[in-house]
Order: C-alpha cells, then sequence, then structure tokens
C-alpha cells in the first residue's frame, strides 16, 4: 500500500489502510448487491443460482445462493470476518427484529414516565353527572369547555 499524508503531516500508513478498507468494503457490497440482482431463478427446482463467479465473495458460478430447504444461506457478516473486517455492526445495520433505532423507540421511549405523564397534563372534561344529554349526546357543536 502506497503511504499517504497525515493530517499532522507526517507519512502513515493509517489513513491509507483505512481508504483501502473502505474501498474493499465498497466493492464487497457492490458486488453482493449484484449477486442479489442478477441471480438465476430455477422455478422447478425452487432456487437461486449465482450466474457468476464472485471472487470477494467465496462464490462460484452455479452455486445455490437462495433456497426453499436444505440449503445454508450467505451471510454478508461472515464474508466480511473472512476479509478480515473488524466492527461489521457498524458496516451493517441489525435486522429491524434484532434491534435498531425503530425497535429502541417502541420498547424503550414509548414506556418511560415522561410519555405517560402527558396523557395526565391533557385536560379532562369536567361534566356534572346524571344530566340529560342535549341532542341525545351526539354532536360537539354546542360543547361548552368550563376551565
Amino acid at each position: 500500500m502506497a503511504l499517504a499524508l497525515r493530517s499532522d503531516g507526517k507519512e502513515g500508513l493509517e489513513t491509507a489502510e483505512k481508504a483501502g478498507l473502505e474501498v474493499l468494503i465498497d466493492d464487497i457490497k457492490e458486488e453482493w448487491k449484484l449477486l442479489w440482482r442478477n441471480r438465476i431463478d430455477d422455478k422447478v427446482r425452487a432456487e437461486g443460482i449465482a450466474n457468476r463467479e464472485y471472487a470477494l465473495l467465496f462464490v462460484e458460478r452455479g452455486t445455490v445462493i437462495v433456497a426453499t430447504r436444505d440449503f445454508k444461506p450467505l451471510d454478508l457478516r461472515e464474508i466480511l470476518c473472512l476479509h478480515e473486517v473488524q466492527n461489521t455492526q457498524r458496516i451493517i445495520a441489525p435486522h429491524p427484529s434484532v434491534g435498531g433505532w425503530t425497535k429502541f423507540a417502541r420498547t424503550v421511549l414509548n414506556k418511560q414516565k415522561r410519555a405517560r405523564e402527558w396523557k395526565g397534563i391533557v385536560p379532562q372534561r369536567n361534566r356534572k353527572k346524571n344530566l340529560q344529554l342535549k341532542k341525545s349526546g351526539r354532536g360537539w357543536l354546542h360543547f361548552n369547555m368550563k376551565k
């Protein structure tokens, strides 16, 4: 790898290695997308087959990449680990059922005390009980909000 200049003016391998790693990850992601976009669907056997060799993904031509039974699905995390990429969880987002910002909001933020107290801030309608309703309780035009 070529040496690159760092921000402090010294030559170093850190930035060059990071740039090379980012290029490798981008190439792997691009091949991953091509693999799924250009697969051959065999409707008789209910399989998806790779149409060419993908060297970065370790997939040969004719490999079954998706099937209804008896196969091991490809995993992008495993492929990145084979290329010795660190911190794959930062590169690939988790499945929505496993975690992520949406699940965090549903499970943690909505159950906080502040969200429950908000319902108590909204004023409740004070009405005397046992009074006959106007127009048999239909409509909202005659509603009078007293504070």
